[in-house]
């Protein structure tokens, strides 16, 4: 799911020490429904022409930002999907998450890490490579980097990141998990609550707190690194949710974890300053599903209404369907064309929290009314579990609540529309 690509990457990020977003990991779940776009490829003209002139919007061989290369990683990404994961999607829907065998399949085929340098035990390929696999559906140490980036790459370990708890969401500083210092040792307490992966993960990266007496909540704030067979860490049930299902969701729970001082991961007082210089990419990764998952409903619907018929002829004959069409393709064009631009932005380091702001609300939001639409344009057929369009109506809810909802993060645009007058 897409989660386990957002909450897996900052491990090996922190670990390596690049400045690339959380892209490396395979997007699972939801993606059931991306995975769709892999049925059929776009042909090679030598042209790159933009998405909207494409015959179809999932159609390979468009967008500047891509070339001949890169399409035909695009290929063989989208073969494994549909070979691989497809035809196992529903099951792991049902049960509540993946076998633990597709991510060393993965890690084979050289999809994970993607963006993480060789030297660190990753690809060394572009955010632009990474993005193709989400689209598809410089803390650490050297000891730690070895420990686990290889094995994470190879998808032998899988990774976590537990940041939300009962009382803290979107608000980091409110969080209460408290990591005291005895000795050269750490003595962890605390609850984290829907940790993507947290069922899965071998091990896992902790925010919690290391001063309460800091000057404010954001100084002091550390990240430690936990194995899963850490005595006194425990995962609690598998939570059962409205979509997503092949992404495994679990509480986790410290009661006196004994943590080495070579567990900090970067230095004491400063994982609140990481965590948000990740909250840009973060939140341009949500825009890059939100894009993709859009453009196959579209395709999805747009198969449908050519074929199924009413009052003696297909649906596609239907002004008010042709308009609707219309509309959603124009908006879905109007928003890739603003995610690409943020990924080239992003390529060159000229991303700023605004505009990934924007990315996320914008497409997120977009990426609900789309799936709305659709499954309406599906009329009973919709309502269906089995369909992809129901199930991916599902899962694109939870597209504006994570990552920062949509209402904080508008909160945010505003101070820096403000920020000038209020300087006056």
């Amino acid at each position: 799911m897409f989660s386990i690509a957002k909450q897996s990457f900052l491990f090996g990020r922190k670990l390596a020490g690049i400045s690339v977003p959380r892209v490396c990991f395979l997007h699972y779940g939801a993606s059931s429904n991306v995975v769709a776009n892999a049925v059929k490829f776009g042909s090679h003209d030598g042209q790159r022409r933009p998405t909207a002139k494409m015959p179809k919007l999932t159609d390979i061989g468009s967008r500047t930002l891509f070339g001949p290369e890169q399409d035909s990683f695009r290929e063989t990404v989208r073969k494994f999907f549909q070979k691989e994961i497809t035809p196992h999607s529903q099951a792991w829907n049902e049960r509540g998450y993946t076998d633990k065998e597709i991510w060393e399949k993965a890690g084979s085929c050289g999809l994970l890490g993607i963006n993480i340098p060789e030297e660190h035990g990753g690809i060394g390929g572009s955010f632009a490579d990474a993005c193709i696999i989400m689209e598809e559906h410089k803390y650490g140490s050297e000891e730690q980097k070895q420990k686990y980036i290889p094995d994470m790459t190879a998808g032998k370990k899988i990774s976590a990141i537990a940041m939300t708890e009962p009382d803290a969401g979107s608000d980091l500083q409110g969080i209460k998990s408290f990591a005291r210092k005895d000795g050269s040792d750490y003595i962890l307490n605390g609850s984290k609550i829907f940790i993507s992966t947290g069922w899965l993960a071998d091990v896992v990266v902790v925010v919690a707190v290391t001063n309460k007496e800091a000057k404010s909540a954001a100084h002091g704030i550390s990240l430690f690194i936990v194995d899963a067979d850490t005595p006194g860490f425990k995962k609690s049930w598998l939570m059962k949710k409205i979509g997503l299902g092949a992404s495994d969701t679990a509480g986790l729970f410290f009661e006196d974890v004994r943590l080495p001082a070579s567990a900090l991961l970067g230095e004491e007082n400063k994982g609140f300053y990481y965590l948000m210089n990740e909250l840009p990419q973060e939140r341009l990764l949500i825009g890059v599903h939100a894009c993709a998952q859009s453009e196959f409903m579209f395709e999805e619907t747009k198969q449908y209404v050519m074929q199924r018929k009413a009052y003696g002829k297909t649906l596609s004959n239907l002004q008010t369907i042709q308009h609707k069409l219309a509309e959603m393709k124009t908006e879905i064009c109007v928003a890739r064309a603003f995610i690409d631009q943020c990924i080239a932005l992003h390529e060159v380091q000229q991303l700023d929290a605004q505009m990934a702001c924007m990315a996320k609300i914008w497409v997120s939001e977009l990426e609900n009314k789309i799936a709305a639409q659709c499954l309406q344009l599906h009329g009973g057929a919709g309502y269906l579990y089995d369909t992809p369009i129901a199930r991916a109506y599902l899962d694109v809810r939870v597209q504006t609540i994570y990552g920062g909802s949509n209402e904080v993060l508008k909160d945010l645009i505003a101070r820096q529309i403000l920020a000038p007058a209020k300087k006056i």
